[in-house]
């Protein structure tokens, strides 16, 4: 028989907690849960009880002692660490903060020298696998607009740093035009959406972001517009807001999807 791929979760918030429930549930045939990271132990224990039984406790460092795939869910802060640790251990690394991915370039070339694999799920995004069938010929341009209820933006970094607020807003703001680099860097938990999008097309610097802070919406909407020698296309998708107003519902789903194309006999996608 197959040996079970032992899972390590870091982070228990909305996304993270939902992705073990699904595994403890037996959602993933051949994977395990293994062991958890978390900042409140007893806050863990009391969502998986689970835990100090069959799901060990570690710190973020100590998941790739006894797991094969480490899956970060992590506030940006922390990300750094617990990569290093999965990636300097040979590990599948799977990160859901692909927005860090930009801010440490270094990691990927880690990985290869260190045997391991970043691979990062689709998430609240669709259609990347059209994006790296584009990729594979020539891209002329790629663009994104995001659009947010206001609550899933208030207090990210950029409009911090520019005193802005979006406390009483009536209408939909444009708050940010530039590239995906600088996206990722002044809105850290809202778009890595589009993180994903340049990684998987022509880059952070070229692939092109607008983020509107929209209080007529109350789904976080993502349109792509890709322009390649093969195919042009659009696409939108709009998910129902997690818990967490800044991501969606969609991640947990996308984040065990992708644990399945590890083990599963068949795969569907690119």
């Amino acid at each position: 028989m197959k040996k079970e791929i032992r899972v390590g979760i870091a982070g228990l918030g909305a996304v993270g907690l939902d992705v073990a429930r699904r595994l403890i549930d037996g959602a993933v045939p051949g994977m395990t849960l293994t062991a958890v990271a978390v900042r409140d132990a007893d806050k863990a224990r009391r969502n998986l009880p689970q835990i100090g039984d069959m799901i060990a406790l570690r710190t973020p460092e100590a998941l790739a002692d006894d797991c094969d795939v480490v899956v970060e869910c992590l506030p940006p802060a922390l990300f750094r660490e617990v990569a290093i640790a999965a990636i300097d251990k040979g590990r599948i690394f799977m990160p859901l903060s692909v927005a860090q991915l930009l801010e440490h370039g270094d990691l990927i070339e880690r990985a290869k020298q260190k045997s391991a694999r970043i691979v990062v799920p689709t998430g609240a995004l669709i259609g990347l696998d059209a994006v790296r069938a584009a990729a594979e010929g020539v891209i002329h341009s790629v663009k994104m607009v995001t659009r947010k209820p206001p609550a899933g933006l208030e207090g990210a970094p950029y409009l911090r740093e520019r005193n802005i607020t979006l406390a009483g807003l009536k209408e939909p703001r444009k708050v940010f035009d530039g590239s995906a680099r600088e996206g990722a860097r002044g809105f850290p938990t809202n778009v890595n959406v589009a993180a994903a999008l340049s990684l998987a097309g022509v880059g952070p610097d070229r692939t092109r972001l607008e983020i509107w802070a929209d209080p007529t919406v109350t789904r976080n909407t993502h349109t792509i517009t890709v322009d390649a020698d093969a195919m042009r296309f659009t696409m939108t998708i709009e998910n129902v807001p997690s818990e967490n107003p800044r991501t969606g519902k969609s991640v947990a789903p996308s984040t065990v999807a992708a644990l399945r194309g590890l083990v599963s006999a068949l795969k569907v996608g690119s």
